[in-house]
């Protein structure tokens, strides 16, 4: 449908912690439509309602080149031992910090049609299901950050050009 603009660090509706989908309608599929095309470019591995300006519980990846998204995920499983993983958000631009995820991630949730989908994976899409459903518990990968690493981060998003 649309390439939408990404809501930065300050807007609220990136605290919202966002509501089940119980109905698949015009406007599901719109939201996905659009939650597919904006996450379409290089450099973007995942992208939550949210970000977008939706309180729906959906988000979409873009991982090896395939864009796919999911309705009401919910981490199933983590495994592994967590670990130091370099991270960003295009909710927060240009910032880069270390952040601990688990190596292996599982979520559960619909497609379009309401059938059940699992997605499952290491590394990148283990990091972005992660991520995503962070986004989706109203939550910014900045919060996982310690005290100090948090305070530089603030220091430089202060000092942003978008902010």
């Amino acid at each position: 449908m649309a390439v939408r603009d990404i809501r930065l660090f300050g807007d609220p509706v990136l605290r919202t912690v966002c509501t089940p989908i119980e109905r698949i309608d015009a406007g599901v599929h719109a939201l996905v439509a659009d939650l597919c095309d904006t996450v379409a470019f290089d450099g973007r591995a995942g992208l939550a309602s949210t970000q977008i300006g939706y309180t729906a519980r959906a988000f979409s990846l873009h991982i090896d080149g395939v864009v796919s998204y999911i309705l009401n995920p919910e981490i199933v499983e983590l495994a592994g031992e967590p670990a130091p993983t370099g991270e960003g958000c295009l909710s927060v631009p240009d910032l880069w910090f270390e952040v601990e995820r688990y190596p292996h991630a599982t979520v559960r949730g619909i497609d379009l049609d309401g059938d059940e989908v699992v997605i499952s994976g290491d590394g990148l899409l283990a990091q972005a299901l992660q991520h995503e459903c962070d986004h989706l518990d109203g939550k910014l990968y900045l919060t996982r950050l310690d005290r100090e690493t948090r305070g530089e981060a603030m220091r430089r998003i202060r000092a942003s050009d978008w902010f």
